[in-house]
Formats: structure tokens, C-alpha cells, sequence
């Protein structure tokens, strides 16, 4: 239990550092609804305990008159009758950034209170067994809190008489800045605000929602009370429902449906005016909380589409859903067919029900639900024709790339031009008379890529015009690449005769020339085919490393920071990956090569190093916190892996050693992130590449197999 008057500090953060890596949400109202979702929480608690709870929430509004038609924000108050701030509630309103679900963790979303008001003041009256406690703490980022490493001050926990109603009440008083989204609150501008963030949720509960009074005081005096009732709550439209079978890996190796073995899911649709329902929506709900996050689809609508004034929202509940999700806020353990394939251990049973097969059936049925939404979407489809005649784009090409219902003209033609640029851009590929040249290509030579190409453009001449297809050049070339990385790897090119070892520096050339940054034009795809559309950077000190010309790596550190980044007689800015890869905001994939003769376990947590100084030295606006890395060699011994960082895994099926998801630890503040490892053989990611060419080939027409790739 917490002492009275007391500050509670952190002993593994600075708060000051919190504050900034935590901004100030743009959100004005966010401080409001952290609140007021934790309201709804306690009372989910609360009323697995006592079942007949009927919950209530209370909003108070507090505002001062300036002059007969306008108002200034005061404070503002909610009630609520849920579990209250017990000593294990309080304890995790005290850890920061908890992810687990539950009642009142200190996350990111509850520093808003502190960014945004002076003080917040709880009083929370609780039970524990027959006794009542009354407690009663203040959070603030006021100096005095900060000197002490705290945001929360705790005045008093007491056993009291019980009151006749046992609340929990949080008051915002004094906001920091002066704000005209605050000054214009009262009960209906209130009540607005909340159905329209809130209607998900509130549809998703609508039977077992608790009493929501909003009450408006001016000059402390009660000026006017609403309510939301189930009236203000929009009612199911249409439902249907539907069944998806389990699937499972069959001894051929594809995926096929599991007889007699099923699941049902009920997809209920509101029709909601665009007025509250911003934009259409599809969610899964599990266990009556919404899943903000679930990586299904809405591919009928786009989210601006209206049709007669109203937007969609659709909601999926199912008992599968209901089965799959986690211990982690927001997120549920629904497979994709790629990460079910691939998956080792217990992640996934041996039967289950796809992300795509949910979103695809789920999708159908709603254009069958709604013709309306039907029309709208062959709208879209006939936009996109009408383009691709204006601007004579090539059917192929149009096929070939991914367009989304929410994208706009503008974007369609960003699509389609890349992917007409990345075919154009194909280098001409060779077959012929350049195998025997291979010997004498050294892909440390300046000249490298010119020498490359003198051969390919040879070969191609012996082509047949009818045949030089853009897959015949694709594949050419990709062939002379390989059995160049297979010469590398039997060390039988000329310049490694000399006696001289570096074939880290041949092979790192061959991938992604050092010092580079365009990945497009590399043969990272030996890799993985993703790499090459991603930014990246080959060899670049991490201070000054960029993307987007913009450097990652802070130029100023505190005191400590600096300490340590040159401590132990090193100068840890000066460190350079040899490939970073940037695919999208927040992710880096980190590449490490070693010589094929380096026994790979004695650099393991090489990469984990990198790792920890981007996460914790990269400016504020990158914040990376999900990394990838390939630690790539020919000299591997699982045992050596697996006996000196136990937690990797062998994948036999696939010949390679994999470590799921561990934490990498962010300091001062920072939150942590996470990296996922790989450790494997330069020879099997070319016996995976030459398997890809092998199918591609396959594709050719008989005149192009004909040459014998």
C-alpha cells in the first residue's frame, strides 16, 4: 500500500523524458475520453463481480460566464460506480504503458491528462471484502512533481464508513492552454461529441450500456442535464449470418478446407448519418470491446462514400473471434495464410480460420446485404476504367497492381506509373556468351555494374525479337546474378585467387553496393522480393545516416546519452550496419553479412546493438520501434546458436534459425520496441532464389525456355 503523502516515483524512467516523447495528443477532447473509457472499464470489472451492477457515469461540466453568450472552460468531472482504486488498481495506474487489458495502466493515452490540465484530482471510494477505503492522489506535471520524478502525488488512503454510493471521480481543473474546443462544451455539444467518438462501441453495447448523465454548471450553478439513453444509440439494420470452415496444411502441402468443422459470424449493419458516423467502417468485436486494429478490410465502401446522407458501420462478433484474442490491448490471434505457413510451435493450432477468408466472405455479404453499396463500388470500378482509357494505361500493368476503394484518382496513377517505371526498368538480361565471362567479374570493381551489363546486352541480342519480353530480361538477368553468388560462394572467381579473403565485401556488392542507397536497382531480392522497394542505406555511419534527407540519429544528447555512446573507449555513432532498410514509418530491417568461413553465434546480438542506438538516439519524429534482422553467413551450427542465445528456434523445414519478437529496451523514457531474428546460410538463400528463377522460368513462352535459363 502507498503511503500517504507521498510522491510516487519511478525508479526505471524519467518522466520529463516521457513527457517528451509523449506530445501533446491534437486531439483536444483526448484526455476526456482516456477517461471516460476507463470509466467504462471499471464498470465491466465491477460488474464481473457484481453482477447486477447497473452502471453509471456522470459528467459534470464546469464553465465561468465571460459574457451573455459565451463561456470559459473551468473543470470538468467524471463518476463512475466501477471497481475503484484498490491497491492493485492503483498500482497499475502507477506503471506506465502496461499493454495488458484491463483497468487504469498509466499509458500513453492517460499522460494527456497531465499535457492538458494543471491538476487532475481522484477520489475513489472502493471495496475490499466488507470494509470501505476512501483514496484520494493528484496527477500534475507541475515542478514540483517533476523534481521528484513523479506525475501522481498520493494524499490519503483511508477505511471509512461505507458511503451511500461507491464512485470513483476524476476531475480535470485548469486547462494549460486557453482552448475554444473546451470553451464551447456544454451537455449537448458534449453528448454530440461523445455519440460520434463513441458510436462503435455504444452500437456494439447498445443493450448493456450504463447510465450516461452530462450535466452543465455555469458559475457553479446547474444549468441543464441530457442523458444518453438507447434512443440516442442507432439499432441494428440488417444481420446476417455467416459460416467460414477451418482450414489446414494437407499432406500435399496446400491449404484445404476441414470437413465438418466450422464457426459461425454474425455481421450486424447500421446505417448512421454522416453527421455522427464519420466515415464507413468495419470492426470485429470480442466480448463486446471493438477492435480498433484487426486488420480486416472494408473493400466495399470507401470511407467518404455517403450514400442518401448515411455512412456504414459494420460490426463482426463470433465466438472465434472471442477465442483468438490476447492478453495485448487491441490485438487478437487471428492468422493470415502467409504467417499460418510459416508458423513453428504453438502460435497457431493445426486448424484455423484465415484473416483473408473473414474479410472476403464478410465483403460479399455486405454488397448482398446492400445492393446500394454494390452500385457504388461498380461506381468506383467504371472510375478506374474511364482512367486507364484517358491515359491509355496498359491492361497488364493495371491488373497487376493493388488499388484500393479508397483511393483517389491521384493515387491510382501514382500506382500504376511505378509499377509501369519498376518494368521499364528491368535490365536487359544475358544467357549466353556471358556465362564464360563470369569468372573475371569482381563486384568490388568500380566497374562493376557497367561490366554487368556489357554481357546481359550481349545475350539478349541472341534473343528473338518476338521473345524479349520483359519476364525473359527479368529472368536473364536474375540467372546471371545467382550463378555469380554461387562462384562467390565456391570462391572460384579470379579475383580471389589472389589470396586475399573478402568475400563479405563480394557478396555485400553483389546484393546492395556498399555505401549505396538506392535499393531498387540492387539484388536484395536474392533475399527477399520486398527489399528492393524499400529506403535503405548500405554501410552509413549511424550519425549520419538519412532518410528522406532528413538525418535519423539525434545531433544533441543529454549528459548521460553522451556518456554512454562514448564509453568503454568506443564511439558508438561511428557504428555502420551494413544494410538498414526503412519499409514503412516506425519498422527498420537490419542486414548483417559475415565471410563464409565466420562461425555466425559469436556476432548473435550484433544486430540487437544496432537495434538499441536507433531506438534510443533516432530523433523524436522516426520513433522506430519494430525491427527485422537477417544475420547472414555460411558458417552456422545450431547448436553453437541455440546454446549461446537460447531463445532462437530451428526451422528445419526452411534451414534456418529464427528468434520470435524480443523486447529491445528503450531508455529515458522511450518506449521499448521489438526485433524479430533470423539467422541463415548465404547457400540456402540461393538455393530459395535459383527455386523462384526455376518457377519464373516456367512462365516463359517455349521460344524464351527454349535458351535453356
Amino acid at each position: 500500500m502507498a503511503a500517504d503523502k507521498t510522491y510516487i516515483s519511478a525508479n526505471d524512467l524519467s518522466f520529463a523524458g516521457v513527457l517528451q516523447d509523449v506530445k501533446k495528443s491534437r486531439t483536444a477532447l483526448q484526455p476526456i475520453w482516456e477517461a471516460f473509457t476507463n470509466a467504462l472499464e471499471a464498470i465491466k470489472i465491477k460488474q464481473t463481480i457484481d453482477i447486477s451492477l447497473i452502471g453509471n457515469i456522470q459528467v459534470d461540466i464546469f464553465v465561468t460566464e465571460t459574457t451573455t453568450d459565451s463561456f470559459e472552460f473551468s473543470k470538468l468531472s467524471i463518476r463512475d460506480n466501477g471497481i475503484g482504486f484498490n491497491d492493485s488498481e492503483f498500482q497499475r495506474f502507477n506503471t506506465f504503458k502496461l499493454t495488458s487489458k484491463g483497468y487504469k495502466n498509466l499509458g500513453s493515452g492517460r499522460i494527456q491528462f497531465v499535457q492538458y490540465f494543471d491538476n487532475t484530482i481522484l477520489e475513489s471510494y472502493f471495496l475490499e471484502g466488507e470494509k470501505c477505503f476512501f483514496r484520494k492522489f493528484t496527477m500534475s506535471k507541475k515542478k514540483g512533481f517533476l523534481d521528484k520524478n513523479a506525475l501522481v502525488y498520493h494524499e490519503s488512503c483511508v477505511e471509512i464508513d461505507r458511503p451511500a454510493q461507491v464512485t470513483t471521480t476524476l476531475t480535470f481543473n485548469t486547462l494549460l492552454e486557453d482552448s475554444n474546443i473546451y470553451n464551447s462544451l456544454n451537455a449537448d455539444t458534449f453528448k454530440a461529441s461523445l455519440l460520434e467518438r463513441y458510436i462503435s462501441y455504444l452500437c456494439a453495447n447498445r443493450l448493456s450500456l450504463p447510465q450516461i448523465t452530462i450535466n452543465f454548471h455555469v458559475q457553479g450553478k446547474l444549468q441543464n442535464t441530457v442523458n444518453v439513453s438507447n434512443n440516442d444509440i442507432p439499432s441494428i439494420e440488417k444481420s446476417e449470418i455467416i459460416t467460414l470452415p477451418y482450414k489446414e496444411i494437407s499432406s500435399f502441402g496446400d491449404i484445404v478446407a476441414v470437413d465438418n468443422k466450422s464457426e459461425s459470424f454474425k455481421l450486424d449493419a447500421y446505417k448512421i448519418s454522416k453527421d455522427i458516423l464519420k466515415s464507413n467502417e468495419l470492426k470485429l468485436s470480442s466480448k463486446g470491446e471493438i477492435i480498433e486494429e484487426s486488420g480486416i478490410m472494408l473493400e466495399s465502401l470507401s470511407e467518404n462514400d455517403n450514400i442518401k446522407g448515411n455512412k456504414f458501420l459494420f460490426i463482426v462478433s463470433s465466438d472465434y473471434i472471442d477465442s483468438r484474442d490476447t492478453n495485448i490491448r487491441g490485438q487478437l490471434n487471428i492468422p493470415s495464410k502467409e504467417s499460418f505457413t510459416k508458423a513453428t510451435g504453438d502460435l497457431f493450432s493445426n486448424q484455423e480460420i484465415f484473416v483473408e477468408d473473414i474479410q472476403e466472405e464478410i465483403n460479399s455479404t455486405i454488397t448482398k446485404m446492400y445492393p446500394e453499396i454494390e452500385e457504388v463500388k461498380q461506381n468506383h470500378l467504371l472510375q478506374f476504367s474511364e482512367l486507364k482509357e484517358m491515359f491509355g494505361l496498359d491492361e497488364q500493368i493495371a491488373q497487376s497492381i493493388n488499388i484500393s476503394i479508397n483511393d483517389s484518382e491521384a493515387k491510382i496513377l501514382e500506382k500504376f506509373y511505378e509499377a509501369e517505371a519498376k518494368k521499364a526498368a528491368t535490365i536487359d538480361a544475358s544467357i549466353k556468351e556471358s556465362f564464360d565471362k563470369l569468372n573475371k567479374l569482381d563486384t568490388t570493381s568500380d566497374t562493376y555494374n557497367e561490366d554487368l551489363k556489357k554481357e546481359i546486352n550481349k545475350l539478349v541480342r541472341t534473343i528473338p525479337l518476338q521473345n524479349k519480353t520483359s519476364l525473359t530480361h527479368y529472368v536473364a538477368r536474375r540467372k546471371l546474378v545467382l550463378d555469380l553468388f554461387q562462384k562467390i560462394l565456391d570462391r572460384s572467381l579470379e579475383v580471389q585467387r589472389s589470396g586475399r579473403n573478402f568475400d563479405e565485401a563480394l557478396i555485400h556488392n553483389l546484393l546492395y553496393q556498399q555505401h549505396s542507397g538506392d535499393s531498387e536497382t540492387s539484388d536484395l531480392w536474392i533475399i527477399s522480393e520486398d527489399f528492393i522497394y524499400f529506403k535503405g542505406a548500405s554501410e552509413s555511419q549511424l550519425d549520419k545516416l538519412t532518410i528522406d534527407g532528413k538525418k535519423v540519429f539525434k545531433d544533441k544528447f543529454t549528459e548521460e546519452e553522451d556518456r554512454y555512446l562514448t564509453s568503454l573507449g568506443e564511439n558508438r555513432k561511428l557504428k555502420r550496419p551494413d544494410i538498414l532498410l526503412f519499409p514503412e514509418e516506425g519498422k527498420c530491417i537490419i542486414i548483417e553479412f559475415k565471410t563464409p568461413d565466420t562461425n555466425i553465434s559469436e556476432h548473435l546480438t550484433q544486430i540487437d546493438s544496432y537495434a538499441n542506438l536507433i531506438r534510443n538516439y533516432s530523433e523524436d519524429e522516426f520513433q522506430i520501434i519494430q525491427f527485422y534482422g537477417y544475420l547472414i553467413g555460411e558458417s552456422i551450427e545450431p547448436r553453437d546458436v541455440l546454446g549461446r542465445v537460447s531463445s532462437y528456434e530451428h526451422s528445419y523445414q526452411f534451414d534456418y534459425l529464427f528468434r520470435p519478437a524480443t523486447k529491445v529496451i528503450g531508455f529515458d523514457g522511450r518506449t521499448d520496441g521489438a526485433i524479430y531474428s533470423e539467422v541463415i546460410k548465404y547457400s540456402t538463400l540461393l538455393k530459395r532464389a535459383q527455386q523462384r528463377n526455376r518457377i519464373f522460368l516456367s512462365k516463359l513462352t517455349h521460344g524464351t525456355s527454349s535458351l535453356n535459363l
